[in-house]
């Protein structure tokens, strides 16, 4: 996961560069589609970018695309897994509240997760959740930006006397 670590500083003005992005997408109160969204201008966030689909009633949420650097994040491939095949049953209920707050809202909402459920407790991932809407209206599917921030472990071989 070290080559996830980033500044807080450096995280920050990297969700800033692509909330600003989704927002030049809008069209006053409509919200962009996913169609709206040109990968080339989100090349250098592309590989901690998400796209969540909202799964109808009972509403679920599926990773329909995750890129390649969340595989240090959660150990794995997520994409096409819904919320409880990729998490422990409390990190679920926590991102189905935050995504559902997502929907309801129809606001972008973002947040600082910690990694301890991977065996991170050092870690925190700086998270931030957009919401598309094909009809411009109803959040159908959501964009996840991530970046980890934390402490490098450092590993010197040196024992203290």
């Amino acid at each position: 996961m070290a080559a996830q670590i980033g500044a807080p500083v450096a995280a920050a003005r990297a969700h800033e560069e692509v909330f600003l992005y989704w927002a030049s997408l809008r069209c006053g109160a409509k919200l962009p589609a996913r169609r709206d969204l040109d990968p080339g201008a989100l090349k250098r966030h592309l590989p901690t970018l998400s796209l969540i689909d909202v799964l109808p009633a009972p509403r679920a949420f599926r990773a329909r695309l995750a890129g390649t650097g969340l595989w240090d994040v959660y150990g794995r491939e997520i994409t096409g897994r819904t919320l409880p095949e990729i998490y422990a049953p409390a990190a679920a209920d926590y991102w189905r509240a935050e995504l559902g707050r997502v929907v309801d809202e129809r606001r972008p909402a973002a947040g600082v997760h910690s990694l301890a459920w991977r065996g991170a407790a050092h870690l925190s991932l700086l998270w931030m959740r957009l919401p598309l809407a094909t009809d411009g209206e109803t959040v159908d599917m959501i964009l996840g930006y991530d970046a980890v921030i934390g402490l490098r472990q450092v590993i010197t071989g040196v024992k203290a006397a």
